[in-house]
């Protein structure tokens, strides 16, 4: 799809009972405004909020410095990921643009879209990446490249140093910033 910015993928998203969901989506141009801790909590708290909202539950994420992957499992038959991102996503933005209004307006440049109906934006327009997955397989490739993606940039040595991951809720529950569903795994639910 064509817009004023340049080319722009148009997202399909499959509400398919059973499917798991790998989910994208990225700060508005790619900038870092998730290497905060303030923006990371907003986010994380969203993520917390949707998951009841919706009945998910998380299989795997990492909080990049612009970007963010979530593995999901709607556990409801009728669901929308459209709706499952826009509780995450909006909550987040407003929160983040209101501190940065009453706290650092200066910083509001970086948030500055030229939009007349959005002046300002945290998150990139559109729906980000989503893709079902109903593959044990997939599911684990998915888990692993989730877990490498601050290694792949160069922001540690070993997924389980970086703190913005489910890598160490895998390795020991309770001690990432967000639970892991560990039970309902396809793998582990099994045994």
């Amino acid at each position: 799809m064509k817009t004023k910015q340049g080319y722009r993928k148009v997202r399909k998203s499959h509400n398919i009972e059973g499917n798991a969901h790998e989910l994208t989506f990225s700060c508005y141009c790619n900038r870092p405004f998730l290497k905060y801790d303030i923006t990371r909590g907003f986010l994380i708290d969203s993520i917390i909020r949707a998951k009841a909202l919706h009945k998910f539950d998380i299989w795997a994420y990492v909080i990049m410095p612009e970007h963010v992957h979530l593995l999901i499992w709607p556990k409801s038959e009728e669901y929308y990921i459209p709706k499952i991102l826009q509780s995450i996503k909006q909550s987040s933005a407003k929160k983040a643009i209101s501190y940065l209004q009453h706290n650092k307006p200066g910083n509001m440049k970086w948030l500055y879209t030229g939009q007349e109906n959005s002046p300002y934006r945290f998150w990139q327009d559109g729906g980000g990446y989503d893709r079902n997955v109903d593959s044990i397989e997939i599911l684990f490739e998915i888990v692993d490249y989730i877990h490498m993606n601050p290694v792949k940039q160069g922001l540690v040595e070993e997924p389980l140093k970086w703190e913005w991951s489910s890598a160490k809720e895998w390795e020991s529950p309770g001690s990432g910033p967000i639970p892991v569903d560990r039970g309902s795994f396809p793998v582990l639910a099994k045994h």
